[in-house]
C-alpha cells in the first residue's frame, strides 16, 4: 500500500496562538482537530502544494516556511505520510473557506485536543523548543545552578542535567534545585540517570543513553513524564520507537574531538535517521546554534548541545 503524502502547515497568529482545523465528520478520522493542509498532488513540490492546500482551505497566501516534522502513520486501512512545515510569514485572514470549523489555540492547550494519531507527534514538536542544552562542567552545587540560570536567563527552555562524575545521592539532590530553578523559568528538566532512580530526581523527564535504552523492554517513565533517548544507527532508533520515546537525540553528525572515535552520521546520515523517527529529533555533535537552518532542512527538531548553550563560567 503506498503512503498518502499529505502536507500540513503549523500556522501562528501575532500571539503565537496555532490554527487548527476539525475535519468533517464523514472524512477518515472526522470530528477529529488537525493541522490544516492536505494531499500532495503526483509530480507536486511540498512547499507548491502547501501554498495551494493553505489557499484552499484557508483563504491564505504562503511567503515563507520551514520544515518542522515527517511523520509515517499506518492506520491499517490507509498509511499517511504526513509533511509538516511551520509557516513564518503569510498574508490574509485564516478562516474555514471550505466550511470547516478553525480555533486557535494556545501551545499549552494543544494535548487537550483530539487529534488523528499523525498529529500527535506534531503536538510534542510543537510543545518542545528548537535548543537542548546539556550542561558542562561545573566546580560544584552552586557553581551548577548559576551556570544554569545564566542559561534560562538567555532563552534556554529544555535542559539535560549531565553530570557523570556525581555520586547518585548528589546527582538526586541537585536535580531537586535544578527542577525548581527550571519551573521558575517555565523550562523543562531532563535527568541523566539510572532509571531506577528517576523518580528521586523529580525531573519532567528522563534521558537515556544509548546503553540504557537496548537494555530495556518496555518505557521506563510514565507517559506524562518525557522519554529521551540517544541513538546513533537505526537499531537504536528502531528500540526508542519501540520503548515510545517523545524525542530522540541523533549523534554524532560530525567529527568531535570529546568523541574523536565515533563514526560521523554526517547530514545524510541525519536525515536518513530523522525522517524515519516519527518523533522530535535533536543533532548532536560538531554543530551549533547558527546550524539550526541546516538541522531543519535536514528533518530535525533542533539543536542538542553543551559548549552551544552552556555559560563557560558564572560570577561568584
Amino acid at each position: 500500500m503506498s503512503p498518502i503524502h499529505v502536507v500540513a502547515g503549523v500556522i501562528y497568529d501575532s500571539q503565537r496562538h496555532i490554527l487548527l482545523a476539525r475535519r468533517p465528520e464523514h472524512l477518515h478520522q472526522g470530528g477529529l482537530w488537525e493541522f490544516p493542509g492536505g494531499k500532495v498532488d503526483a509530480g507536486e513540490l511540498i512547499i507548491p502544494a502547501l501554498r495551494r492546500e493553505l489557499n484552499e482551505e484557508l483563504g491564505i497566501t504562503l511567503t515563507r516556511s520551514q520544515p518542522l516534522i515527517q511523520v509515517h502513520q499506518d492506520y491499517g486501512d490507509k498509511q499517511v505520510w504526513l509533511d509538516v512545515h511551520e509557516v513564518l510569514a503569510y498574508s490574509g485572514n485564516p478562516h474555514g473557506r471550505e466550511g470547516q470549523a478553525v480555533q486557535w489555540v494556545n501551545r499549552d492547550a494543544l494535548s487537550q485536543h483530539q487529534f488523528p494519531a499523525a498529529n500527535l507527534p506534531v503536538v510534542r514538536s510543537l510543545e518542545l523548543p528548537s535548543e537542548y542544552l546539556i550542561t558542562g562542567e561545573f566546580r560544584d552545587s552552586q557553581d551548577c545552578l548559576r551556570r544554569a540560570e545564566r542559561a534560562l536567563q538567555q532563552g534556554v527552555r529544555l535542559l539535560q542535567f549531565r553530570a557523570k562524575h556525581l555520586a547518585s545521592p548528589d546527582y538526586i539532590a541537585l536535580s531537586v534545585q535544578l527542577r525548581k530553578l527550571c519551573d521558575r523559568y517555565h523550562a523543562t528538566l531532563i535527568a541523566n540517570i539510572d532509571p531506577a532512580l528517576f523518580n528521586a530526581t523529580q525531573a519532567h523527564g528522563l534521558q537515556l543513553t544509548s546503553v540504557q535504552l537496548m537494555t530495556l523492554y518496555r518505557r521506563p517513565v510514565d507517559t506524562a513524564q518525557w522519554l529521551f533517548a540517544s541513538v546513533h544507527n537505526q537499531t537504536e532508533l528502531l528500540q526508542a520507537k519501540k520503548l515510545g520515546a517523545d524525542a530522540v537525540v541523533i549523534a554524532p553528525i560530525k567529527h568531535t574531538l570529546t568523541h574523536s572515535d565515533a563514526h560521523p552520521l554526517g547530514w545524510a546520515g541525519l536525515e536518513q535517521l530523522a525522517t524515519q523517527a516519527n518523533c522530535p529529533v535533536y543533532a548532536l555533535g560538531g554543530i551549533d546554534a547558527p546550524d539550526l537552518p541546516k538541522v531543519r532542512a535536514h528533518g530535525a527538531q533542533g539543536v542538542a548541545g553543551i559548549s552551544a548553550f552552556w555559560p563557560a563560567g558564572a560570577e561568584s
